[in-house]
């Protein structure tokens, strides 16, 4: 891996220049779009960074738990909680997600960009399993290219709609969403920032 995505990276990250942008944006569009006609139950935000997404679970009427491995990300996130209504609605955790493991499943295991200190793909695996059956799991990442350029994320830290997909058995795994998309989003400076986005949404059988 050229990134180690551990805590010490993240930590840093959260205590550099990018952190006040990161925390202060509004929950993933493609969270909005498959979950907003989901009855509510449990649900967990792996990688809950500010807590965008966790927040609006709530808002919603999940029970959520926000999971991070950097502490800094967690107290914007109580922060954000705080100014939203929603203190005390949101149980967050610091973990290390390539160890960590919750005490339950959730009947909504999702994840929007975390990369933590282990293969990608390996990751994702880990997060389906904390799905209970009858669960959702949605996973939205970045768009692995092949190739290189400046604007693309890590490759170690990408994905492809199919390669997520085949780590999702059809014994166990009905897939809802598997696509591969392009949005923009204004970045620092008022730049216009294209993002390439993976999206798979599938429900557990069993």
């Amino acid at each position: 891996m050229t990134h180690s995505f551990d805590k010490n990276y993240w930590d840093e990250t959260w205590d550099g220049e990018r952190a006040p942008m990161m925390s202060s944006g509004d929950p993933n569009p493609h969270l909005v779009h498959e979950i907003g006609e989901l009855e509510p139950g449990t649900a967990l935000d792996a990688g809950c960074g500010a807590g965008a997404e966790a927040i609006w679970l709530a808002d919603k009427g999940w029970d959520v738990t926000g999971a991070d491995v950097a502490d800094t990300a967690l107290n914007y996130a109580e922060d954000r909680a705080a100014a939203a209504g929603m203190s005390g609605r949101i149980a967050w955790v610091q973990a290390d997600l390539s160890v960590w493991e919750p005490e339950t499943q959730f009947d909504l295991v999702t994840t929007h960009y975390a990369h933590p200190a282990m293969e990608q793909l390996d990751f994702y695996d880990r997060i389906a399993s904390w799905v209970a059956p009858g669960g959702t799991l949605l996973i939205v990442g970045h768009l692995h290219h092949h190739g290189h350029g400046e604007s693309h994320p890590p490759a170690e830290a990408s994905a492809t709609a199919d390669s997520i997909t085949d780590r999702l058995g059809p014994a166990v795994w009905t897939l809802v969403t598997a696509e591969e998309s392009q949005r923009t989003m204004v970045g620092p400076g008022s730049r216009t920032v294209t993002i390439d986005d993976v999206v798979v949404r599938a429900r557990r059988d069993r």
